[in-house]
Order: structure tokens, then C-alpha cells, then sequence
């Protein structure tokens, strides 16, 4: 099955951080707006931040098998590892806050992954993350 972008709608606190975070810092083109919302092209996939700012944030947490607390509510793509590298670096220079520093994790395993999560200022978390040597759909064996 080919893959095809997805459309996600995320609650944010207010449109101008949105618009700084997904069009100014991550270079997401922005599309159709209106006084509440904005959609971006996400990398491909389609955005929407919608101003609701009691829905935006998060208060549940899980700490994942690598020892990191991971927001149970995130959302992220997947990149080619020296897009992730690139992205990682553009990251620290412009020190965002990060919930999960640029890292790999499960080192020479099948579920070996770069991950990074950060905060999008507007009560989201967004991870990026890309799985150099196997994949994300491996079976361990």
C-alpha cells in the first residue's frame, strides 16, 4: 500500500506561537487559515492547529524501556537519518526546550531509533525521529 499523508488536528494555545514554531522554525509551508486556525504542510502531511487552550497539554506520562518520560499525547514524523541530523542540529542553535534530547536509543538492535522530542510553545510535544539501520516495522526476533 502506498504511503499517504495523514491529517491531524492538534489543540494549540495561540496561532502567532503556532505560526513561529511550525512555519518559522521547522519551515512548514502554511495553507488555509482563519481566525482559529491554521494548517501547515507538516512534511508532507497535513496540520492543523486549532486555538484550544484548555485542551493544550499534557498530563500523562509514560517512561518508555530506554528510561525516558515520554508524553502518552505526542505526534512526530519519521526522517531519513541525516535529515534528522540536520533538523537536530537547527534545534540547538535556536534552543528550543526540549522534553527528550536529540538521542539513539536501543543501540545496535532492530528498534535502534535517533529520537528527539521538543515542545512546540503552544501545549504540544512533537517527536522526530528516524530508524537508520532496520526501520520502524521490524519484528524483533
Amino acid at each position: 500500500m502506498p504511503l499517504t499523508p495523514f491529517h491531524l488536528s492538534v489543540p494549540v494555545t495561540d496561532l502567532p506561537n503556532a505560526r513561529k514554531f511550525y512555519g518559522e522554525l521547522l519551515g512548514c509551508a502554511e495553507g488555509r487559515s482563519a481566525d482559529m486556525r491554521i494548517d501547515f504542510n507538516f512534511f508532507g502531511h497535513h496540520l492543523v492547529a486549532h486555538v484550544e487552550p484548555v485542551d493544550a497539554s499534557h498530563k500523562t506520562t509514560d517512561i518508555d524501556s530506554f528510561g525516558v518520560i515520554t508524553p502518552c499525547r505526542h505526534f512526530g514524523v519519521v526522517v531519513d537519518q541525516s535529515d534528522w541530523d540536520q533538523l537536530a542540529d537547527r534545534l540547538r542553535k535556536a534552543k528550543v526546550n526540549f522534553h527528550t534530547e536529540p538521542q539513539t536509543v536501543f543501540p545496535g538492535q532492530v528498534k535502534e531509533q535517533s529520537i528527539m522530542l521538543i515542545h512546540d510553545g503552544c501545549g504540544n510535544i512533537v517527536e522526530f525521529k528516524a530508524s537508520p539501520k532496520y526501520g520502524l516495522f521490524q519484528k524483533e526476533k
